[in-house]
């Protein structure tokens, strides 16, 4: 009964994952092919049309852009977590006035959609002269509303005070306690916000929109909308683009598959 059970867990299992991978087999495989001929049907078998689209691809700056994507993504999460973890722990090891005001403000900037603040946004950059650069792109992601409000909860139930109260006894300053000692507990939020804050940025088309305004800042999601024009679209070459895209995504999300799924679901189950 019990090797029933498994058998047939596995299989839906199995059954679910192929569901889930074929959109991205079918986006590989039509990479192969013209555009044209992918308005006939959708193909099952690889074509031979993938090198004539990965040309086309390289010979509009990709590389360019996907390196900035990169320098956007790593900056933005790097100094997202580390900011949204700081927040944490000062609002949880510090007594102060004004604390439930405060956790009440971040709460009520994730209620705030980004396109109403996009324009006072703009014009801060132009200001501060940073309106030609990826900056805009990277600041946007420092002042996390859902990443602080994610460490606060956390910290919360994941950092017992005493161990704090220990360290400051033995005379540990306060941010050599926060990484030495607060920041390994909450490993499952820094690696879940850390994903989140990466896909969120690299997947980014609004603001690279905006503040895009060279070829050399393109963003990837912008360089594959710019590969077409007014007569033709290049979906051949726009799926190998895409295609591309996602590799940094699923080596990150296979290498912390674990620890990401141990922070969705931390605090689920008490007791």
């Amino acid at each position: 009964m019990k090797k029933t059970k498994a058998f047939l867990t596995y299989l839906l299992l199995g059954f679910i994952t192929l569901i889930s991978l074929y959109p991205f087999y079918t986006m590989i495989i039509m990479a192969s092919y013209r555009s044209e001929n992918l308005f006939q049907q959708i193909p099952i078998l690889p074509g031979n049309y993938f090198l004539e689209n990965l040309k086309v691809v390289m010979s509009a700056n990709f590389t360019q852009t996907y390196v900035n994507s990169l320098l956007i993504a790593v900056i933005s999460t790097v100094v997202s977590v580390l900011v949204s973890g700081m927040i944490g722990y000062g609002i949880n090891v510090y007594q102060f006035r004004l604390k439930k005001i405060i956790v009440s403000f971040i709460m009520l900037t994730m209620m705030v959609p980004t396109q109403i603040s996009i324009i006072g946004y703009m014009i801060e950059m132009r200001k501060m002269g940073f309106q030609d650069s990826l900056w805009p792109m990277i600041f946007v992601w420092f002042a996390h509303g859902f990443g602080a409000f994610w460490m606060i909860q956390f910290i919360q139930t994941s950092v017992p005070m005493e161990i704090i109260e220990s360290a400051r006894i033995d005379g540990s300053g306060e941010f050599s306690t926060f990484l030495k000692i607060a920041f390994p507990c909450i490993k499952p939020a820094v690696t879940t916000l850390s994903l989140l804050v990466f896909l969120g940025s690299w997947n980014s088309y609004l603001y690279p929109l905006v503040f895009s305004n060279r070829e050399e800042l393109y963003t990837i999601p912008i360089f594959i909308k710019s590969l077409s024009n007014m007569y033709r679209t290049d979906y051949g070459a726009q799926l190998v683009g895409l295609s591309l895209s996602i590799v940094p995504v699923v080596i990150l999300f296979v290498i912390c598959s674990k620890t990401f799924i141990k922070g969705l679901t931390a605090g689920a189950v008490k007791g």
